[in-house]
């Protein structure tokens, strides 16, 4: 009864102390909550079902409704583990996934998992947490079923016995408070508070043992933990009662320290505890063994015989910092001594910084200064100097790395990026700690810059000369006009387009179109070179942005000469009624200038050289055409023989290919004298006695009206050479000039076209002093005088010439 008087009076103290500590960490949690009021903190039952609502961040943060949504909220924790999330409709924090917290913090009271909300846009960060409760899902555990203990037979009352602890999950109220021993006359159960906050059990000793009377007891162990309803685990007690052994072996020191690095080699030595005993014999001899023994989590061993603990398993510092081992020193007789080993382990910068990508915006718009690209966390499992870190990236790229909070950074541009200088960026982050020797973490992260209209087309060329010959067909290809545009998609899309002409005489659109995909030119309708032989216009090119930007080139076309119009005769005309005839003195000398042949065409370079060819005539030896200029000159000198009337056949030819024709019909006429009456051709004559039967009267009317005239005329030229004449005859020494400068009425300049290249310049010059007034006509003259001869020489020279030239 008294036993359990005690156990009851125990387990009230026990829920006692339970709830003055959860008063506390009420206040603690409390006094936190307000020390730092830009952190909020969150809790939740472990194992609560996922989808179970946590708290409304809108409400909590002070935001407005949706805000969360439109600014792309984000709840980021370490390691980027997700135990929340946002309710797609509500945006409420939902529970993500079961949480266990003795998985997620082991012993660690309380269990809080910090987490940042990060809202994107714009970019603002709050911190919170999120605390995981316990429940009493754990039930304390001994290490193993039995636990035995060999008590001399002398042992006085009184005397304590430590025992193995359990082991309970559960933290807080919810883990091991108290042990309890089935009732026994001889011993009852103490719990003690250990210093690492453990509690173990002692057995104390109420009544001596007598191994005669029973050599061996079995109790059992009962470890109870503070939940509601409270959980238990058992242990049997065995009690092998001894025979007198009344020293017990004794370490140096009741606790002990050591150090071992993480990275040791198995089998290194940690430390060697020794323990005394002041028997003799096999009561003296001391046997070592690790106390509180975890097969699979003890790393360490103990060499039963020396005490050396040397470790057997690697060692994590970022897993357990430290371990509490106890070591128990037996002598033969049963009897043994305890002693508390803290073993705490050494970091070693074995972690290499880890980078957590929290937002990556690609691609990026180029003409947008210093924008947000990506937040990211950078974090080391090390501890002290081999936590701290560098974080950096190549100097050449136009990105800077600027620290945020909570080991956040972000990636900004320096400035508007040009996408059609450089179109991606692959960035490498590379993230530094501190440690010895240094590690460090490269992350690869990959930027697309995205277009913008800023490039307008270019052409190839300022200005283009397209050539198309006449003639051609409708809708011909001409040429190309092209243009690029160092932008992308739609940007570079170009269409052309023709431009209003400066000129607005000229139709440009019904003589060119431009195929807008393409920039090819056709012609509209045939061209004629003699018409237009050359026009020029501008092309416009646009892309398809937004707004579109252009660009302006020039386009002359040249139309070249086709040869497609025959040589056309100016004179002797071929469409008069009357047919012109010359008129050839007979005392002509070779080379005499009988005519000339004027011909043009209408084409130009070599398809408008003619030459001139002499088809046909009366007296084949007598006439001859220079084929360049068409002048029609005597073969040989005249004879009485010669026929009075010569018809000649001269061919026009141009030099295209093929070569064009045309050809004139000439009429000379030999006469000895100038006023010897002209002889009609025959086709005149053949003309006039078709007719005469009917037109007799009329005809002769009009020979005689034009006689009448000719007479006349012909009066006032001899009276007006006559008088010009006189009036320098001494001091021209009976010679008539031809003056200089603007030449006088008398003097008739004909000057050539086409082919006719030379001017000639013909006088009028009446002879004095004889009866027959007889002049010459149309003579070539040079810077010279016409001489006032007499006799025979006058006579000579009173032929007539004649040549008609027009132009």
């Amino acid at each position: 009864m008294e036993v359990e008087r005690d156990i009851t009076k125990e387990m009230e103290q026990t829920k006692i102390h339970h709830k003055k500590r959860q008063v506390m960490i009420f206040i603690i949690l409390m006094l936190l909550w307000e020390a730092g009021s830009e952190s909020i903190q969150y809790s939740v039952l472990e194992e609560t079902e996922s989808g179970t609502f946590v708290a409304n961040l809108t409400k909590d943060l002070g935001l407005r409704m949706g805000e969360l949504a439109v600014r792309g909220a984000r709840v980021v924790f370490k390691g980027n583990r997700q135990y929340l999330q946002f309710d797609p409709l509500t945006y409420d924090l939902l529970l993500n996934e079961k949480l266990d917290r003795e998985e997620l913090c082991g012993s660690t009271e309380p269990c809080v998992l910090p987490f940042q909300v990060l809202l994107e846009n714009p970019l603002q960060f709050f911190q919170a947490a999120l605390e995981i409760r316990d429940i009493n899902d754990h039930a304390p555990e001994f290490p193993a079923r039995e636990m035995l203990l060999k008590i001399s037979e002398i042992t006085t009352p009184g005397k304590i016995f430590p025992l193995k602890m359990a082991q309970d999950l559960d933290a807080g109220s919810n883990s091991l408070q108290s042990y309890i021993i089935s009732s026994n006359p001889h011993f009852h159960v103490l719990t003690r508070n250990r210093k690492d906050g453990r509690k173990s059990p002692e057995m104390v000793l109420d009544k001596a043992l007598d191994r005669e009377e029973q050599p061996e007891l079995r109790l059992t162990l009962t470890a109870l933990d503070g939940g509601s309803p409270p959980r238990s685990g058992t242990t049997e007690i065995h009690i092998l009662v001894l025979d007198i052994n009344d020293n017990a072996p004794e370490f140096a020191q009741e606790f002990y320290e050591a150090q071992v690095s993480e990275n040791s080699t198995l089998g290194s030595l940690v430390i060697t505890l020794s323990a005394t005993d002041l028997d003799s014999g096999s009561f003296g001899e001391v046997f070592y063994a690790l106390f509180q023994v975890d097969d699979v989590n003890q790393p360490f061993e103990i060499n039963p015989n020396t005490g050396e603990i040397r470790l057997r398993k690697t060692l994590d510092f970022e897993e357990i910092q430290s371990y509490h081992v106890d070591v128990e020193a037996t002598d033969g007789g049963g009897l043994s001594g305890k002693c508390s080993l803290v073993i705490k382990v050494l970091d070693v910068n074995d972690n290499a910084p880890e980078v957590t990508v929290s937002s990556l915006i690609s691609p990026i718009p180029e003409n947008l200064p210093e924008i947000i690209v990506a937040v990211f966390s950078v974090s080391d499992a090390d501890s002290g100097h081999n936590q701290q870190v560098i974080c950096s990236i190549d100097d050449n790229l136009p990105f800077l790395l600027r620290p945020s909070v909570e080991n956040f950074y972000t990636l900004v541009t320096k400035g508007a990026l040009d996408r059609e200088s450089r179109a991606e960026y692959n960035i490498t982050i590379t993230v530094t700690d501190m440690g010895t020797p240094r590690l460090k973490t490269q992350h690869n992260i990959t930027v697309l810059v995205s277009d913008v209209n800023d490039n307008a087309p270019a052409f190839t060329q300022a200005s283009y000369t397209l050539r198309v010959r006449e003639n051609n067909s409708p809708a011909l290809h001409i040429g190309t006009v092209s243009a690029t545009d160092t932008d992308a998609g739609a940007n570079a899309q170009v269409t052309y387009s023709l431009l209003p002409p400066a000129d607005p005489h000229v139709p440009l659109a019904s003589l060119v179109s431009i195929n807008a995909d393409n920039g090819h030119l056709f012609a509209l309708r045939s061209l004629d070179y003699e018409a237009l032989r050359a026009f020029e216009f501008r092309v416009g090119a646009a892309d398809r942005g937004s707004p579109p930007l252009s660009s302006q080139a020039l386009v002359r076309v040249l139309v070249e000469d086709d040869n497609d119009n025959a040589p056309f005769v100016l004179y002797p005309l071929q469409n008069t009624s009357a047919p012109c005839t010359e008129l050839l003195p007979r005392a002509a000398e070779p080379g005499y200038l009988v005519t000339k042949v004027v011909a043009v065409d209408g084409d130009a370079g070599q398809n408008a050289w003619l030459s001139y060819q002499l088809l046909k005539a009366t007296e084949p030896g007598l006439f001859g055409v220079w084929a360049h200029n068409g002048e029609v000159r005597t073969a040989r000198p005249l004879s009485e023989r010669d026929a009075a009337r010569h018809r000649l056949l001269v061919l026009v030819k141009d030099n295209g290919q093929p070569p064009l024709s045309a050809s004139v019909t000439l009429h000379v006429l030999l006469v000895d004298g100038f006023s010897q009456p002209h002889l009609p051709p025959p086709e005149a004559e053949a003309e006039a006695a078709a007719a005469a039967p009917a037109d007799a009267l009329t005809v002769y009317l009009v020979v005689a009206l034009a006689s009448v005239s000719s007479l006349f005329l012909f009066s006032v030229l001899v009276f007006v050479a006559v008088r010009l004449c006189g009036r320098g005859g001494a001091a021209r020494a009976g010679r008539c000039s031809v003056p200089e400068g603007p030449f006088p009425g008398h003097l008739v300049d004909v000057s050539g076209t086409g082919t006719l290249s030379h001017s000639y310049q013909y006088e009028v010059c009446l002879r004095g002093g004889t009866g027959t007034s007889e002049f010459k006509f149309l003579k070539p003259i040079l810077p010279n005088f016409c001489p006032q001869a007499t006799g025979k020489e006058m006579e000579e020279n009173s032929t007539v010439r004649n040549s008609f030239l027009f132009s």
